[in-house]
């Protein structure tokens, strides 16, 4: 009799284990996967202070003045469900154990046109405008973080670079409070050496792949202004550079073809040659394809 209940229980345990298998095969995958989101739910909702460090290495607009680690914040991520498609089929949900967060593979950086941090932070944290960006360093060097690098900010509008058409979904904004007409200060061009070494570090982003706003919307934008410092950037590998002796384009250089591989969009040439010279000869941004303009492009497109 004894044995006869053992060997039932175990019968009945073995039962319910198969069932188990049976009915969410994927059961293993979907623990798995709800552990993994977990902790990137804790990476995305993370609002604790970042300190951001100086390199030894970085290269200062006066080497003299370096300021204090300065302070991030984070905002948050939801969640949204299986949905139900046009034709009525419901999407089904099983977990992969293969995955991970997207990162950003671009950095624009704009000025704001304003003429405060706190007129910036008022404009971004309002329905209305319908703009933000994942950073704006203020003048003073302060830096504020208003969406979560894994989040897409609304900084880029319509632009493309390359072939790609959808920059804010590939990029971070950066914001620098600006006017446009003034120069950077020093110590907001410290605070963003150390958060492009942060961003640069994290998602191992190319250098080429640092660029301004008139770059991706060579049609409607001129930040940041002729006064950026590209060339310090460069310097410290956020960006390119041309070579100090330019050499000579070749007698078939196509110069809107090189535009287009470097990244710009060309369907407006002029505009694209435009803002190309505000970004790499900055001492003028008109449409003149002149000698000194043609060799600096095919500087430009030789490190691509």
């Amino acid at each position: 009799m004894r044995h006869n209940t053992i060997f039932t229980f175990f019968l009945l345990t073995l039962l319910v284990i198969i069932e188990g298998c049976s009915s969410n095969p994927y059961k293993a995958s979907d623990k798995s996967y709800k552990h993994q989101l977990k902790g990137y739910s804790e990476t995305i909702s993370n609002t604790d202070p970042v300190k951001l460090e100086t390199s030894s290495k970085t290269i200062l607009p006066n080497n003299d003045e370096v300021v204090d680690p300065l302070t991030l914040y984070k905002d948050t991520l939801s969640i949204k469900s299986p949905v139900v498609l046009q034709n009525g089929i419901s999407t089904e949900w099983i977990s992969t154990v293969n995955f991970n967060l997207r990162k950003p593979n671009f950095i624009i950086i704009h000025h704001t046109a304003q003429d405060s941090l706190v007129q910036t932070l008022k404009t971004f944290t309002t329905t209305k405008p319908q703009v933000s960006a994942h950073y704006v360093v203020a003048d003073d060097g302060r830096v504020v973080q208003m969406v979560n690098d894994y989040l897409r900010a609304w900084h880029g509008g319509n632009a493309t670079w390359g072939r790609n058409t959808d920059i804010n979904s590939a990029s971070i904004g950066i914001e620098l409070d600006n006017n446009g007409i003034e120069p950077f200060s020093e110590k907001q061009i410290v605070s963003l050496l150390a958060l492009l070494t942060k961003l640069k570090k994290d998602y191992n982003i190319p250098a080429q792949n640092i660029i301004g706003h008139s770059d991706i919307a060579p049609s409607r934008k001129v930040d940041p202004s002729k006064l950026f410092p590209w060339k310090l950037l460069a310097l410290n590998g956020f960006g390119l550079w041309p070579d100090e002796v330019l050499a000579p384009a070749p007698e078939n250089f196509n110069v809107e073809q090189a535009l287009r591989i470097i990244g710009y969009n060309t369907k407006n040439f002029n505009a694209a040659i435009s803002a190309f010279k505000l970004h790499y000869i900055q001492t003028e941004s008109n449409s003149v394809l002149d000698e000194k303009t043609i060799n600096t492009i095919y500087s430009i497109y030789k490190k691509q």
